[in-house]
């Protein structure tokens, strides 16, 4: 991974770390388009990367959305830090929505749950509540964040299956 304000640090930088990381079977996930913008996120693509923590800025170009949504890179994205950080002013205009709707493949993380007081599971009613998130949209963040990850086989099936339980569960009336 790759942490750091990417204003001042751009992810190309790190082109040599990540091809190492990546010939030592590593995975390679960069902070990339969450303060600077989406020419970071077009950046990261370029690398080869794995996953990309925030790249929420790739909203602004349409070309860059469409770029990710091909790649099939998942982004980690973290509404309420955005918003706290000021990327966002409200979690209404946070475009989780419209990314998931372009078919980027997004996880729902929390951060710094330390940090910004929110976990996992409020960023999951926030992203329901006041992102208008649909329950399968949720539900597939949760599968893209169990797919993108770097988890054994096994129990990326087991967490799926699990997944699609609650689902399932969700659908039921009453």
């Amino acid at each position: 991974g790759l942490v750091a304000d990417e204003r001042g640090n751009p992810v190309a930088g790190a082109a040599e770390a990540f091809a190492i990381a990546r010939e030592a079977g590593l995975g390679v996930v960069p902070h990339s388009g969450e303060l600077a913008g989406p020419e970071e996120v077009r950046s990261a693509l370029g690398l080869g990367v794995d996953r990309i923590q925030h790249g929420v800025r790739a909203v602004e170009d349409p070309r860059v959305v469409e770029e990710l949504a091909a790649s099939g890179v998942c982004l980690d994205v973290c509404p309420s830090s955005n918003v706290i950080l000021g990327v966002y002013p409200t979690l209404a205009e946070h475009p989780l929505p419209t990314l998931l709707d372009a078919g980027v493949r997004c996880s729902i993380g929390a951060d710094d749950p330390l940090l910004f007081g929110v976990d996992v599971v409020d960023e999951y009613v926030l992203a329901h509540e006041r992102m208008h998130v649909p329950e399968a949209g949720l539900a597939g963040c949760a599968r893209a964040s169990i797919d993108s990850s770097f988890a054994p086989a096994d129990l990326k099936l087991d967490a799926l299956a699990r997944v699609d339980d609650w689902e399932h569960e969700a659908e039921q009336p009453g």
